[in-house]
């Protein structure tokens, strides 16, 4: 707006007609999309197939030039409609407040002048004496006003009119509605402005350069420009998700927005629905490789060790997005967050008949290790599942801090983990299309006790019929009937070679166990275990998953190395996923993510 904005023009604005103007600029925006689908699809494509020879090389030149326009006009369009439905819908509050105000002027009735202030008519009070006297400061037919901003201090007579100053008491009661009257006016207009200043700044930068050429510099100008946008209707766009709903009522929140509403939220505010589970998987992975280039910029511009190491890792899996992956992989959440976020999976999950979450455990963070290692086994796990059943897909899931450590090892991570594993796991049962899909939930290392900890809470795992439990320092039960899922559905995999799961639950008999272990593998913790008093079939967090005791089903899998005191290594803990070094215990995994458990080569418990 070029004039200020009154009290008036609040009380009348139609903020329809915000609405209805971007929806124009949205069939702008529509048809530039048609248009350049229009010049990709059929006039470039046929030129290719058909010419070869300079001058078709020069027009497809020029095609390629009008397609980045029509996608340049497509996107800035697209933004003056979101803007312009933020501005509609932030303005309806205070016009609502004022509104309000006005209704209660009237039924008192008190008069508002063209400048905001409020006349209100005299009053009969008693008097000390009990006597009824006329109120000072107007008559039957004359009145006393109120401006709209309170002046500074004056006269007593004119304090008097304020209640806001405690030392002075109005003698007319209608003075203190008055001012509360005048003071929401006030206030009403005060926060249009603010939000008519904002957006008049906003739309006024979504200005095109002159020139055909959409530039480097153009391309910046784009994202720029949609980061403007979100930062001033963001509010808008985030009022309307229901956070605090559950992922099966987010779901339809969703399928019931029209396209140019999703379309609205997938440009400007891709960061809001990139990791709302009951999204479907599709949508969280178009919304989370539009947001990955603002998380790594965002990340570059902060500096230090720790952000530059999860951006190096953003790149990375961005390069992996950019290239061919089999299965595809869809971006189902990412963050800078504590230790870094990151859920990938490998087939789409919400058309799978078999779908895994894998969460990883001891030491894993947003890195290069997590991009080249921990997701390569939830690929590889889907890979070899797809070999059971073709409609397969398997995730990997940090949406959680681990631990990084033995030594800070504790039950906290697990706990503040598990309900958000629980909440992504309702996500997957929301939106998988099959009437019944088969679910399982893996858990490796400390991973291993989020899972069992997850499994616990009330409910139990939301969908899940398939525990798998790898290199697991115990999940905090004592039982696998504790799971929730009966315990001929609790697989385990644990190597003799691998010391995590041979931690003791004792602290001060760690270096025992240790020294056993160092001095003779599997057989010498046990005989550790034995001399300092440990039972053999208690872990760091409670019983041994690979024991009898425990009762779930262990499956085979390659002892792997011995560890190497020296290194620091103890590769044994790491290869349960690998096809490679680990073929029985992959392709274990793989029978129990596709379906077929039955098929698995058993082991003996410990």
């Amino acid at each position: 707006m070029t004039e200020t904005l009154t009290w008036q023009m609040l009380r009348d604005l139609k903020t329809s007609e915000f609405t209805q103007a971007g929806d124009k600029w949205h069939e702008v925006s529509s048809r530039s999309a048609s248009d350049r689908g229009r010049v990709d699809q059929a006039m470039s494509a046929k030129l290719r197939e058909t010419q070869e020879s300079d001058s078709a090389e020069a027009a497809l030149g020029r095609l390629r030039r009008l397609s980045r326009n029509f996608q340049y006009v497509h996107t800035e369009c697209g933004l003056v409609r979101t803007a312009l439905n933020g501005l509609a819908g932030d303005l309806a509050e205070p016009q609502k407040q004022l509104k309000q105000a006005l209704a209660d002027a009237a039924s008192l009735n008190f008069t508002v002048h063209e400048d905001g202030s409020v006349s209100y008519p005299a009053a009969k009070v008693e008097d000390l004496t009990g006597a009824k006297q006329e109120a000072p400061g107007g008559s039957s037919q004359g009145s006393s006003r109120l401006p709209l901003d309170p002046p500074g201090l004056g006269s007593p007579g004119q304090q008097s009119l304020y209640p806001g100053y405690s030392r002075f008491k109005p003698v007319n009661p209608n003075a203190e509605k008055a001012q509360d009257v005048a003071d929401r006016i006030a206030g009403a207009v005060r926060s249009a402005r603010e939000i008519d200043a904002r957006y008049a700044k906003t739309l006024n930068g979504l200005r095109a350069e002159k020139g055909l050429d959409v530039t480097a510099a153009t391309l910046k100008d784009v994202a720029r420009d949609t980061a403007d946008v979100r930062s001033t209707a963001g509010m808008h766009l985030a009022e309307g998700i229901p956070q605090d709903k559950d992922p099966a009522e987010r779901k339809k929140w969703w399928d019931g927005l029209s396209d140019e509403q999703r379309q609205e939220y997938l440009k400007v505010a891709p960061d809001l629905i990139g990791d709302l589970d009951g999204i479907p998987a599709v949508v969280r992975d178009e919304a989370n490789r539009n947001y990955l280039p603002v998380l790594i910029d965002d990340l570059a511009r902060k500096g230090g060790d720790e952000a530059q190491t999860k951006l190096n890792a953003l790149r990375m899996i961005q390069e992996k997005l950019n290239g061919p992956s089999l299965p595809p992989m869809y971006l189902l959440g990412i963050g800078d967050e504590g230790n870094g976020r990151a859920i990938v999976s490998y087939g789409n999950p919400d058309i799978s008949r078999h779908v895994s979450a894998y969460v990883p455990g001891l030491g894993t963070k947003l890195n290069k290790d997590f991009v080249e290692d921990t997701m390569k086994r939830a690929q590889d796990t889907a890979i070899g599942a797809r070999r059971v059943d073709s409609s397969s897909a398997s995730i990997i899931w940090l949406g959680y801090d681990a631990p990084q450590s033995v030594d800070v090892m504790s039950q906290g991570d697990a706990r503040r983990g598990a309900p958000v594993y629980n909440e992504f796991m309702s996500g997957l049962s929301a939106t998988n299309a099959n009437e019944d899909p088969h679910v399982t939930a893996i858990g490796h290392s400390y991973g291993s006790l989020t899972v069992g900890t997850a499994a616990k809470e009330s409910g139990g795992i939301p969908g899940v019929d398939d525990v798998i439990l790898l290199g697991s320092p115990g999940v905090d039960a004592q039982k696998a009937t504790e799971l929730g899922v009966g315990k001929e559905h609790v697989f385990v995999g644990a190597a003799d070679n691998d010391p995590v799961t041979h931690l003791p639950t004792k602290a001060e008999s760690y270096l025992g166990s240790s020294l056993g272990w160092v001095l003779g593998g599997p057989e010498g913790a046990r005989t550790a275990n034995d001399l300092f008093d440990i039972g053999n079939d208690d872990v760091y967090f409670g019983k041994d998953p690979a024991s009898e005791a425990f009762g779930a089903q262990r499956f085979q899998v390659d002892d792997g190395p011995r560890m190497v005191l020296e290194a620091g290594k103890f590769d044994a803990h790491s290869q349960y996923f690998d096809p490679v070094k680990d073929r029985v215990s992959a392709t274990n995994i793989a029978r129990i993510v596709g379906g077929r458990s039955e098929d698995i080569v058993r082991e003996d418990h410990r």
